[in-house]
């Protein structure tokens, strides 16, 4: 009988998307990485329904987007405190200028058939109990025996038991608002297919297709009945009085595949380190869900500390590396406490006050760079990494240390080749620019040169990003470490 490997490099906890592209990505640099997960199979229920362009971008730079566009329904506009005004995100340089509506449980299963290709071991229906540091490693206890790992990674939701036992606080807010939540077959649905979002005196609705071209994800606020218990088991005829209350139109609601409700609990965990524990995703930062962006920042969580610890693992960076997850994450974290309780203000106080205050806000949505700017925020792609703090991008500009990257098409030795098709190894590469004047860009002291994949080449088109720029180096996670202007 084979026994059962317990030692690893690094341990997972948790095998939703976040951990599922940890371990990816920690398995793609060759790392002996295992995750742990105490459900039999996947959830079958989809919490999360909202990919956003750059975690799109994200999975082009590993090579499989392909997957999730045909799978999922792309919306050129998203919403913002259920605003009639719509946050565009045409103005940016991607080609990924909208979000998908997939449900999470095709993001799960997309994720799981990449781990199990890379040779991710998925240990499943093994709970974990217990955490401790002990010296150069951790140990893990679970309902299948003890484990041990250099490193912890917690991405185990909300009730995180490895943030709870590593002592990290999770400061923040109780829920004080009650939403319902259904997914179901409307015979009736919004005009024009998109997502539908209204604010009255008497609630809030939200409406959008789930993208399986049958169902419906129905959010309402009843302005009577925003304290009902969390734990109160929801009906579609609930749901259905609700919206034709707040709307006054019938939907014509029929079957339900998930009924549930929530509140605008929000909560930011005061550390994403601690020792050799770390966290990613709703373990780190929890929210209400607007904007849809909690998957997307738990994603982008784990491709900012895949790269970061496979090289400390592998002993080709200081251990001082991972500090900058902290300090490059959590002011994210931050931004997402701060937007989603913006978003709730706006989206549930019912008031003349608070409906006077939404036309104002509409109106300022209207203007092209208040628009570009928030959208940035949501979409992901103004995030840019300073010292201690993100820098959401207000106007156009170029390319500069700490921003994303966008994908271009090249001339790679006589041969068409894409900027991102360079990244799919999740390595280090330095881009010069042939048709610029050459330089080197600014190398970290502790990179060794032979594992960067030195790149020269020609821009097909003009790219506003690289407009006078003769080099770049790129991080694994797509973001521009130094650049060197012509």
């Amino acid at each position: 009988m084979q026994t059962m490997k317990t030692s690893y490099d690094v341990l997972v906890c948790g095998a939703g998307p976040v951990g599922l592209w940890l371990a990816c990505e920690l398995k793609l640099a060759q790392i002996d990485v295992a995750v742990l997960d105490r459900r039999p199979t996947r959830t079958a229920e989809s919490r999360a329904l909202a990919i956003h362009g750059r975690t799109l971008e994200m999975f082009g730079l590993r090579g499989c987007v392909e997957d999730f566009l045909a799978a999922g329904q792309k919306i050129p506009l998203m919403e913002y405190g259920a605003l009639d005004t719509r946050l565009e995100f045409s103005s940016f340089e991607s080609r990924f200028p909208f979000t998908l509506f997939l449900r999470q449980t095709k993001t799960e299963e997309f994720l799981e058939k990449r781990a199990l290709a890379l040779g991710v071991p998925l240990l499943r229906e093994t709970e974990v109990t217990q955490v401790k540091e002990d010296g150069a490693e951790v140990q893990v206890t679970t309902s299948q025996g003890q484990f041990s790992a250099a490193w912890l990674v917690g991405a185990d939701g909300a009730r995180s038991l490895v943030r709870h036992q590593a002592a990290i606080n999770f400061d923040g807010f109780d829920g004080r608002i009650t939403a319902m939540l259904g997914d179901v077959v409307l015979a009736k649905p919004p005009e024009g297919g998109g997502v539908l979002s209204m604010v009255t005196s008497r609630g809030a609705l939200m409406m959008s297709p789930l993208g399986d071209g049958a169902h419906h994800r129905v959010i309402a606020i009843d302005a009577e009945r925003s304290s009902v218990p969390k734990e109160t088991p929801l009906t579609v005829a609930e749901l259905a009085s609700a919206a034709l209350k707040i709307s006054g139109k019938d939907y014509g609601m029929g079957q339900a595949s998930w009924l549930s409700r929530f509140t605008d609990a929000t909560r930011l965990a005061s550390a994403y380190r601690k020792g050799r524990i770390l966290l990613a995703g709703d373990a780190a930062h929890i929210h209400a869900p607007m904007g849809g962006q909690g998957l997307n920042v738990g994603l982008q969580d784990a491709m900012n500390l895949g790269w970061k610890l496979a090289m400390v693992v592998k002993k080709q960076a200081p251990e001082s590396l991972l500090n900058t997850y902290h300090s490059e994450r959590r002011p994210v974290g931050q931004m997402l406490f701060d937007n989603t309780l913006a978003q709730v203000a706006l989206a549930t106080n019912f008031t003349p006050p608070n409906l006077s205050l939404r036309n104002t806000m509409n109106d300022i949505l209207s203007f092209p760079d208040v628009n570009r700017r928030l959208a940035s925020e949501i979409s992901g792609f103004g995030i840019a990494y300073g010292y201690d703090s993100v820098v959401p991008e207000t106007l156009p500009m170029h390319l500069a240390s700490g921003k994303r990257v966008p994908d271009v098409d090249l001339i790679v030795e006589n041969q068409s080749a894409t900027l991102y098709g360079c990244l799919e190894k999740g390595e280090w590469v330095h881009l010069a620019l042939s048709s610029k004047e050459q330089d080197v860009s600014e190398f970290p002291d502790w990179l060794d040169p032979h594992i960067v994949k030195h790149i020269t080449a020609d821009c097909v088109n003009d790219s506003p990003s690289l407009a006078g720029i003769s080099s770049v180096l790129i991080r694994p996670d797509g973001y521009a470490h130094s650049v060197t202007m012509i």
